[in-house]
């Protein structure tokens, strides 16, 4: 991302009918700030209680090109599942940005998100993953997978910077990842769910229909996309912050050959590395799950400090309660826009949306924001029961929220 630091610390708080998470930064690390957030959301709860699922390296990988930027090899964290779940396969994609200059990602290779000498070799299972009924009704105990994100592109590259070692190998990884998963049991899966959070949401909608074409005709297969809604909006500068970025991307990974035909047939590469361009193409039935006033995009698109050179965004970024009206509005544009580009794709009797009104970013893995006593909700529905309610055709979902501050049940995100 644009910061390279780590930020000091997180703790979460109860504030009125609302639960706001608190994260004390010394940087803009934004993907940091909310993996550190929920470090220690797990630290403070029951660790006997958490599922801890092991690192698995995927050892064949070398030998087809398939590796990290570091050269190291890729990895997931597979749970099996059991009774009624025994042949149902969930996929999430893992999340956490993108490098869009060669220094960029020179510095991620020395990370957990461009090496996996550097990634956790245990992680806690939560919220979409939980092998918990009570925690996750509908997926449970299904086969869940957590495919670690170590290429920098949202597993799209297939190209290499050999002056700098920098192997761009996203793509590889997901073929070489599916055919481990598949050879596993997913080939005989009944049913499947390829989902991911923030670049892992992205990941997922550029995957979907290629995932649909690895399983069986007679698989149900339909996709999740947690907070993956990254829009090609104007900055406070009334720049393209965020088109800069994927511009970035697309070029030093030279996604060119690797992004929809379809889509840049009539828009140029980096158009379409925006989900916003993608999504109502896609065959396979996929789920939007969305903050409106996504907390990442509040920080790295709208108004990061490259856009903000006066600082007057700062406070507001940071804790939308300090915000004065007329930039409450400048998000509510925000909003409005993201609701009319997913207009075309909710016409699609098979897709389902739920957007709410909250500063927030990935509601999926997080088990507060999963399916827990206070989680946010819409239509008396939380996320959990109405990604499951669309997965299992029991109802229709296309979930919108009314507008920034009807929403009491969000679980929103403040940066100190």
């Amino acid at each position: 991302m644009t910061s390279v630091l780590r930020f000091a610390a997180a703790i979460c708080c109860l504030w009125l009918c609302s639960v706001v998470c608190v994260v004390q930064s010394g940087s803009r690390d934004t993907d940091d700030a909310i993996w550190l957030l929920e470090s220690k959301m797990m630290a403070t709860s029951n660790s006997s209680q958490l599922l801890m699922v092991p690192l698995t390296l995927i050892q064949g990988a070398a030998s087809k090109g398939a590796v990290c930027l570091d050269g190291t090899l890729p990895g997931y964290h597979l749970h099996r599942g059991f009774g009624s779940g025994a042949n149902r396969w969930l996929i999430q994609l893992e999340g956490g940005g993108w490098c869009n200059t060669r220094r960029n990602c020179i510095f991620r290779k020395t990370t957990r998100r461009g090496s996996s000498n550097h990634m956790e070799k245990v992680l806690a299972f939560t919220g979409i993953l939980s092998n918990k009924a009570n925690e996750n009704p509908d997926f449970f105990n299904w086969n869940r997978v957590k495919l670690r994100y170590c290429d920098g592109a949202s597993f799209t590259g297939d190209s290499e910077d050999q002056s700098s070692q920098l192997y761009y190998r996203g793509q590889r990884i997901w073929q070489v990842a599916m055919e481990e998963l598949l050879s596993k049991g997913m080939q005989k899966a009944d049913q499947a769910l390829l989902s991911g959070c923030s670049a892992g949401g992205l990941a997922s909608i550029l995957h979907c229909d290629k995932f649909k074409e690895l399983l069986p005709g007679t698989t149900k297969v339909k996709c999740l996309s947690d907070a993956g809604m990254f829009m090609d909006a104007v900055d406070v500068s009334g720049g393209h912050s965020l088109r800069n970025m994927f511009q970035g991307v697309v070029t030093v990974q030279n996604l060119q050959k690797e992004l929809s035909a379809t889509c840049t047939k009539h828009l140029d590469p980096t158009s379409c590395f925006f989900p916003q361009n993608l999504v109502s193409e896609i065959k396979t039935p996929m789920f939007l799950l969305n903050a409106a006033y996504d907390a990442w995009q509040v920080q790295e698109s709208l108004a990061p400090p490259s856009a903000d050179k006066t600082g007057s965004w700062k406070a507001c970024t940071s804790d939308h309660s300090r915000c004065n009206s007329s930039q409450i509005q400048f998000f509510q544009d925000f909003r409005s826009k993201m609701v009319n580009v997913v207009k075309s794709f909710s016409a699609s009797a098979n897709n389902g949306l739920f957007i709410n009104s909250c500063f927030a970013h990935c509601q999926s893995e997080r088990q507060d924001t999963w399916f827990a006593p206070d989680s946010p909700k819409l239509n008396d529905k939380t996320v959990a029961e109405s990604v499951g309610d669309w997965y299992f055709d029991r109802k229709t979902v296309k979930a919108i929220d009314c507008p920034y501050p009807c929403d009491k049940t969000c679980h929103n995100l403040i940066f100190k």
